[in-house]
Formats: C-alpha cells, sequence, structure tokens
C-alpha cells in the first residue's frame, strides 16, 4: 500500500448523524484500551439505532431485515473506558438492495476519528433470507445519509 493509499483520520464533517456512546469497564482489554471487537458492536449500534429512530427498521415485525456480508476498520487513536465516544454515520454507496454504510469513531469532543470503518448490508426477505430491492422509505433514509 502506498502511502498516499494509506487510510487517514477524518473530520466530523465527513458524518451525516451522530451517536453518543458510553464506553463500558468491560470493552477495555488487557493492554487498557478498548478492544477491536467493541468498535464492529459500536457500528452495529449506530447504524440500527438510526434506521430505528427513522421507523424504517422495526426488528420485531419487519419483513425486511439487513445482514451485513463485510466488516473492516481502521485504526488511529485508542479509546479507553471511560471516555464517552461519538459514532459517526454515512452512506457511501446505496445498491439495490445493499448499503455501504461508513463510520467514524470520534473520542467525544475531538475533531478527528480515532478509527474509522464500514460494513456492508445486504437486505433480504426475513422468511426466504433471500435478496430483495430496498424499501423506498429506508432508500429515502439512507440518500440523506450520503
Amino acid at each position: 500500500m502506498s502511502e498516499t493509499s494509506k487510510p487517514q483520520p477524518e473530520p466530523r464533517s465527513a458524518y451525516r448523524a451522530f451517536r453518543t456512546i458510553a464506553t463500558r469497564w468491560m470493552d477495555n482489554d488487557a493492554y487498557g484500551h478498548v478492544n477491536n471487537v467493541v468498535y464492529y458492536s459500536w457500528f452495529d449500534t449506530v447504524v440500527n439505532a438510526h434506521l430505528i429512530e427513522q421507523g424504517v427498521l422495526d426488528i420485531h415485525h419487519g419483513q425486511t431485515i439487513g445482514l451485513v456480508i463485510e466488516t473492516q476498520c481502521n485504526y488511529f487513536a485508542p479509546v479507553q473506558f471511560p471516555q464517552t465516544i461519538e459514532a459517526g454515520l454515512r452512506v457511501a454507496r446505496i445498491g439495490s438492495s445493499s448499503v455501504r454504510y461508513e463510520v467514524g469513531i470520534f473520542v467525544q469532543g475531538e475533531p478527528m476519528t480515532a478509527a474509522k470503518g464500514h460494513f456492508i448490508h445486504v437486505y433480504v426477505d426475513k422468511a426466504s433470507r433471500r435478496p430483495t430491492a430496498l424499501p423506498s422509505n429506508l432508500k429515502t433514509v439512507l440518500e440523506a445519509l450520503q
């Protein structure tokens, strides 16, 4: 990987929506910082909470669900309990049945990401688990995050 393509921290202005998340004692690992696996739970939290609050994800009765098929994260600075993080959210790509969400993790009040990553949801019919077209109300919410 060349120096110019090396992932770099990003500013808050690169993201469209934010969610505050408190770190927990159990998030720290033996090295004194939040363990890498916790970041992926933050990604799930920021995306799914946003969709639920916007009324386009019904985890109990909805007929369309998003399944994660790819995830990735780059780390720039440590996060540790008891810090609070602010997770920024944007949508990089909307396909016919898939979405690439990108998430920036900021230590509360910091201007640049401590980490950033993405995951891709493929939306499927809840019963058949076969890909399905994105519902129009979901597409509208996703477009606002681009």
